[in-house]
């Protein structure tokens, strides 16, 4: 069976998307750039969003002690063991919000990875509200030189949700950077968590609706995940039942299906769950790694006979 995106996945595939690109598949390096983030240095707040412990999502390679250059390095050998047929590199810059800089120090930073040749393109995390016109212009240059991608964490589309988690932003903040950087002509990302508290599955199911009218190029959803050492862990001992959406992994990917059923097949999914070594998870722990998660998602899809847009009303 062919959809509209040109493959037979059931769904928008990134991973298709850039392998039709380049040739060839492309690996992502994880680097953390020593950034730090507005809900954090006291431009906006200092305790940072309430779900957020960045060590657990980065590997052992990257840490800011350690330059670029070295993380680089460091990380293209580690993948050259795990990942074998991925002979070029994206570098993702993660770790806290990846343009809170001054324009000359942004472009000292993403110099130094754009300097190596097995690399291939960046994407850059950020927040919506940490995105202006002369970093958009910069950028756009290097986009016209190698692939790159601006990923926004949009979170939620409810802004009563961005505040009970302490985000500090507001949706229309998501939707008017996105609007911007489209504009700009810069290939634009969004990533949102399923699974905040007091959002019911019906209130989630409304994500698609609103999601689809973003022009976005791709998109990262994740499963809520409740880490320890955050505020979110505190909150989650003392009312436990506010977070129980997604018990078990299939609960989780039913759910998803219909998600991606209404979602605009154009914009491409990158991923669809998160994953943090288990001495960071304090909620509900979901043994497998990401690649069999996938594999049983793409298995229920066929299943369902279900794909991405497969309700999606234009």
């Amino acid at each position: 069976m062919q959809f509209s995106w040109g493959h037979s996945r059931r769904y928008n595939s990134y991973t298709q998307y850039l392998k039709k690109l380049f040739g060839f598949r492309v690996q992502k390096l994880t680097i953390n750039a020593g950034f730090t983030c507005p809900n954090r240095d006291g431009t906006k707040g200092i305790d940072g969003c309430t779900y957020c412990r960045n060590e657990a999502f980065n590997p052992s390679y990257c840490n800011p002690k350690k330059s670029i250059k070295q993380q680089i390095e460091e990380g293209i050998e580690f993948h050259k063991f795990r990942y074998r047929r991925a002979p070029r590199y994206m570098v993702y810059f993660q770790a806290y919000t990846n343009t809170y800089k001054p324009l000359n120090e942004l472009k000292k930073i993403y110099e130094e990875a754009l300097s190596f040749q097995d690399v291939v393109g960046i994407s850059i995390g950020t927040r919506p509200d940490c995105i202006n016109d002369d970093i958009l212009n910069y950028l756009l240059n290097i986009s016209k030189k190698i692939y790159l991608v601006i990923e926004f964490g949009i979170e939620s589309i409810y802004d009563s949700t961005l505040k009970l988690v302490n985000r500090q932003h507001s949706f229309a903040d998501s939707v008017n950077a996105i609007a911007k950087t489209v504009s700009a002509g810069i290939n634009t990302g969004g990533h949102i968590i399923l699974g905040f508290p007091y959002e019911t599955k019906e209130e989630m199911l409304y994500y698609p609706n609103i999601i689809s009218k973003l022009p976005l190029h791709s998109l990262k959803i994740h499963q809520l995940q409740i880490i320890k050492g955050t505020k979110m862990e505190e909150e989650y001992k003392i009312n436990p039942e506010k977070f129980n959406h997604f018990n078990s992994i299939d609960e989780y990917l039913l759910f998803l299906i219909k998600f991606i059923e209404k979602l605009n097949p154009n914009i491409m999914i990158e991923r669809i769950a998160g994953e943090v070594p288990p001495n960071f998870n304090a909620g509900i722990q979901w043994k497998p790694r990401y690649d069999v998660v996938l594999q049983r998602f793409e298995k229920l899809l066929e299943e369902h006979n279900s794909w991405q847009g497969k309700y999606y009303e234009n």
